[in-house]
């Protein structure tokens, strides 16, 4: 099993910036790939980014890219987002996401078939 527990949301002014953090616990020998996903209002779940632990290598969504930095702390067991530039339609529910032996790309085909999701941290940008 692992546990993901994620913090740092908040409300926001377009054009600013929030850092979210994802504390890892468990199995974490059985991960490869750590992402975040978010749910906005009246819509589905979606990939926001992703980080390879090993390589550190990248992948983001393409709504997102330029403005939101993924990375990982391996030694503290810990996965971050750091987004700048908000925008009122990034506004939503932020997980921090995984799947026991995983590739990156593996998880960004699973979606809401994922099997670990922290609990969310509302992020809220006003325009």
């Amino acid at each position: 099993q692992v546990q993901l527990v994620e913090s740092g949301g908040g409300s926001v002014q377009a054009g600013g910036s929030l850092r979210l953090s994802c504390e890892v616990s468990g199995l974490i020998s059985s991960i490869n790939c750590l992402g975040w996903f978010r749910q906005a209002p009246g819509k589905g779940r979606e990939g926001v980014a992703y980080v390879n632990r090993a390589s550190g290598t990248t992948y983001y969504h393409d709504s997102v890219k330029g403005r939101f930095t993924i990375s990982r702390d391996n030694p503290k067991n810990m996965v971050y987002l750091q987004m700048n530039s908000l925008k009122a339609e990034d506004t939503a529910v932020y997980y921090c996401v995984a799947h026991p032996w995983a590739s990156c790309t593996g998880i960004q085909s699973l979606g809401a078939d994922l099997r670990y999701w922290g609990q969310g941290t509302q992020v809220t940008v006003s325009s």
